[in-house]
């Protein structure tokens, strides 16, 4: 077994067809294909059901070919390593970053990033934070900026920033349009727009409105989908009220943002933090990337004391 035929196999797995997996690893496909069967000969199992179109991994292949994308990220990681160590931090990091943080994270970070000119190829993908979790562990994502804490034995956190909630109210909802702020018992009502069960938003606000066992009750409105900016159009064309991040008020209008309710007393807080595996061993790149998000975020959400009002996942 070597690294040769451990890329080999990713390839196949990543284009389901030999021709141009081969063509991805300027090899031929004979090449490529007697490299493979010599694996699956020293190993004595199949990994790829030839049979089908396009070319599916067996069931024993699926967990060599995960294990085999660990395996790589750590050899690429020894020789990241030695580079840190001679003071040179470049390369690629592949971020995931949920759907509720995205939209307004990144215009900013990519600002900041390409101010300061690093060395350092940051590839982004919007995935829930389950896809998150499941790509950091077959190593096709390095980290991930998402909702905590996770409380994962297999995941290192790093606090980034506590980003308040606010309600935003339709001007037809007029009792709760007339409060200057919000108490969390406003929330629990059969006008309140969500979204869907995949997204760790959704679950913040049911805990934060104590309506965690009544997730099925048909008279929640919920939106199908990862968008916040859609649930504030619905409620600038309809009627109810939704629960945003802070940072989406900027992109609001002036006339939205008189719709903008904060909560009384214990403000409701999200953490947001990047996380890698355990055994991540990057930490340059890590530190570079983690003051890159606190340069682009307000620095009242540096706060570290608005922990203690973080709602649970």
């Amino acid at each position: 077994m070597n690294i040769q035929q451990l890329e080999y196999i990713i390839a196949v797995d990543n284009y389901r067809h030999f021709s141009k997996a081969a063509e991805a690893s300027f090899v031929t496909q004979p090449t490529l294909s007697m490299m493979i069967q010599k694996l699956e000969d020293e190993l004595g199992v199949k990994i790829f059901d030839r049979t089908q179109l396009p070319v599916q991994p067996t069931e024993i292949g699926a967990r060599i070919i995960n294990q085999a994308r660990i395996a790589l990220a750590q050899v690429n990681q020894i020789k990241e390593i030695v580079q840190e160590e001679k003071g040179i931090v470049k390369g690629i990091f592949h971020l995931g970053i949920i759907p509720t943080v995205s939209p307004y994270l990144l215009p900013r970070l990519m600002q900041v990033h390409q101010y300061h000119h690093f060395d350092i190829k940051i590839i982004i993908n919007e995935l829930t934070t389950d896809q998150i979790l499941r790509q950091l562990s077959n190593g096709t994502l390095d980290g991930g900026i998402l909702a905590t804490p996770l409380k994962d034995e297999r995941i290192s956190e790093r606090p980034l920033y506590y980003e308040k909630f606010y309600a935003y109210v339709s001007p037809k909802e007029k009792p709760l349009y007339a409060k200057t702020a919000l108490d969390e018992s406003d929330l629990n009502t059969s006008r309140l727009w969500l979204l869907d069960e995949v997204h760790c938003f959704r679950t913040q606000i049911l805990h934060l409105c104590n309506m965690k066992k009544r997730r099925s009750n048909q008279s929640i409105f919920t939106y199908e989908a990862g968008s916040i900016d859609t649930l504030i159009n619905i409620v600038d064309a309809n009627d109810g009220l939704t629960v945003i991040p802070e940072m989406a008020i900027d992109n609001l209008s002036e006339s939205q943002k008189k719709n903008v309710r904060p909560f009384r007393n214990n403000t409701p807080v999200r953490e947001i933090s990047l996380i890698t595996r355990k055994e991540y061993l990057r930490e340059r790149m890590l530190s570079i990337i983690e003051d890159e998000v606190k340069e682009a975020v307000p620095q009242s959400l540096l706060d570290v004391s608005l922990k203690k009002f973080v709602v649970p996942l």
